[in-house]
Parts: structure tokens; C-alpha cells; sequence
């Protein structure tokens, strides 16, 4: 049906059961059996409650901010924060050599930085399968996954472990005042999409949008609040925390997902990087170091789970830390 039919339909469901029912109904409930859902709670509001549920939380509130639930994927197996916890505890290295399933790390490396088309480091910290991604799990057709940046596809896993990990089932949220906000830097894989030759159809431009990677999940899971993805460079994903806590204060959001995600599926960023002086050819970090020269890039996702602290304790959930305050701000004029 294309948009005049569906609002022909509208008005007829509006006639036969004497509700008004929004014309972007269609598109927002684009199942049989999500329309009749949403229509029944049109007829009855009394009974099955009408709109999205609204957070208890006062609007401009300043309680701090729960963390609930965590999910993770980082390198050398890292999965969720016991994992992690394990890899900091014994004292674990995540940097190698840029593996062979990325990029040929010797054709791409020089000595001079200023090299045309080449990087001074073959060093960095990568997740093991970027590829491995089961789409009818998700709703996705093969079709689309094809086009779909990986960072988009490991969005969608992390976010459903957080909601595991805060012991939600992602299916209850549906419909619900829930935010999305992810931070995302760039997408490399828009780059080897059009070096492969693969053919642009409908999915494409969904597929290597960065501001689709927050939509994704709202999409999916059917959340209502806010989902915005952010790129304030290197700050993306703590920037998002800071506005998934202020949607919390404001009311927008009863709930929230909030980090971040980075993927190097080509070289060229790490190319772009090299020629102001950013890649440390070693391999190392040196912060406040004489010897300081750089740094190392890594691939990673994670997203907390964020709540009112007083909705948190009603609810009887696992807290693992509270975030009490945050501000953002940019230092203007300087280098950086």
C-alpha cells in the first residue's frame, strides 16, 4: 500500500469504531496485530491505559543516575564486565598487530608519516569476528545485514546484553518512554561498501548511517523516548551519557541505553589520523611521557543501563554505580 492508501485505511478504521486515530498510525504500528493493539487501547484507555507509560520522576529533577545493567565487547574476548573486570585484574595487554582479516598491515605501512596513502603504526586493539551476526534474530533480512556497518549490528547485541545483565526483558519496554544514546565517531564500513562493488539499493543509506546505530535498537525494541547517535570525536560516548542522564532528569526518558561504539573495518581512518602525528608507531601509549608520541586506536562497544535511583531501588535492581552529576563544555580556541 503506498502513503494515499494508508490514509484511506486510517479514516476507515477512525468511521467503523468513532476513534480518532492518528494518520502516522500505519508506520508506527506496521504490523496487523500492533494496529489492533494500538486501536484497542483507542476504544478502551480506561482499561488498557492509553499513550506511553511516563516516568515518576519529577521533570527537572536532579537525582542521580543509576547504573543497572552493562554490556560489553572489547579485545581479547572480552564480553560483558566480568570479563573485563578479569582482564584489568590480570593486568592483560588488548594490543596487536592489525590482523589479516582487517587490512595487510605491511602494504599500508611507512616510516614517514607523511607518506601518501600510508600509516606509521600496524598496531591496535580489535575485536575478534566483526562479521559474526545472526539478523533474524534482530528482523533483519540477509539482504540488509549486508549493508548494515558492523557497528550498527554490534549495537543491536550489546544493548540487548545490557538489558539481560539489568535482568529487563527488552520485550516489556516496548512502547516506552526508553532513550537510545549511542556515540559514534565515523564509518569505515561506507568505505569498503563502495570499494567492494556491492550495489546500492534501499539499505544502503540506512545500513552506513551513523545515526541510524541508535535507531536500530529504538527501532527493534520499539522504545519511544529520544535516540540520537553522537559524534563529538574521542568525548562521543561519555557525551551521551550526559545527555541520556539530562532526558532522565527532564522526564523525557524513564530508562535509558547510553555509550558507545567504534570499529576500524578499514585503514583509511587510521591513515587520516597518521598524518597529524596522532598513531604512536609503537604500539604504545606514553600519556605524560617524555617519550609521548602518540596513540593507540582500539574497536569496542558498550552501553549501561541508566535509572532514576529511587525507581532503581523501587525495582529492586542490581546497582553498580551512580552517576551524580556531569557538564559538557568545548575549551574553544586551543589545540585540543
Amino acid at each position: 500500500m503506498d502513503s494515499g492508501q494508508l490514509l484511506e485505511l486510517v479514516a476507515a478504521i477512525s468511521d467503523e469504531y468513532g476513534c480518532r486515530l492518528e494518520a502516522t498510525a500505519p508506520w508506527e504500528y506496521p504490523t496487523i496485530r500492533a494496529l489492533a493493539g494500538h486501536i484497542l487501547t483507542r476504544l478502551t484507555p480506561a482499561e488498557h491505559g492509553a499513550g506511553v507509560p511516563q516516568a515518576s520522576v519529577a521533570a527537572g529533577s536532579r537525582e542521580p543516575i543509576a547504573i543497572v545493567g552493562i554490556g560489553c565487547r572489547l579485545p581479547r574476548e572480552v564480553e560483558g564486565p566480568a570479563d573485563l573486570w578479569s582482564l584489568l585484574c590480570a593486568g592483560g595487554n588488548a594490543i596487536r598487530e592489525v590482523p589479516p582479516t582487517r587490512w595487510d598491515a605491511e602494504s599500508w605501512l611507512a616510516v614517514d608519516r607523511f607518506a601518501p596513502g600510508k600509516t606509521t603504526t600496524r598496531w591496535g586493539g580489535f575485536l575478534a569476528d566483526i562479521a559474526a551476526f545472526e539478523p533474524s534474530f534482530f528482523g533483519v533480512t540477509s539482504r540488509e545485514a549486508a549493508q548494515m556497518d558492523p557497528q550498527q549490528r554490534l549495537t543491536l547485541e550489546v544493548a540487548w546484553e545490557a538489558l539481560e545483565d539489568a535482568a529487563i526483558r527488552p520485550a516489556a519496554l516496548h512502547g516506552r518512554a526508553v532513550g537510545v544514546f549511542t556515540g559514534a565517531m565515523w564509518s569505515d564500513y561506507a568505505r569498503l561498501v563502495e570499494a567492494s562493488g556491492l550495489s546500492i539499493d534501499p539499505y544502503t543509506a540506512t545500513g552506513q548511517d551513523t545515526s541510524i546505530i541508535s535507531a536500530r535498537v529504538s527501532y527493534f525494541l520499539g522504545l519511544q523516548g529520544p535516540s540520537l547517535t553522537v559524534n563529538t570525536a574521542c568525548s562521543s560516548s561519555l557525551v551521551a551519557i550526559h545527555l541520556a542522564c539530562a532526558s532522565l532528569h527532564r522526564g523525557e526518558s524513564e530508562l535509558a541505553l547510553a555509550g558507545g561504539v567504534h570499529l576500524m573495518s578499514s585503514p583509511l581512518s587510521t591513515v587520516a589520523m597518521t598524518k597529524f602525528g596522532a598513531m604512536n608507531p609503537a604500539g604504545q601509549c606514553r600519556a605524560f611521557d617524555a617519550d609521548a608520541n602518540g596513540y593507540v586506536r582500539g574497536e569496542g562497544a558498550g552501553l549501561v543501563v541508566l535509572e532514576p535511583l529511587s525507581r532503581a531501588l523501587a525495582a529492586g535492581r542490581r546497582i553498580y554505580a551512580v552517576i551524580r552529576g556531569g557538564a559538557i563544555n568545548n575549551d574553544g580556541f586551543s589545540n585540543g
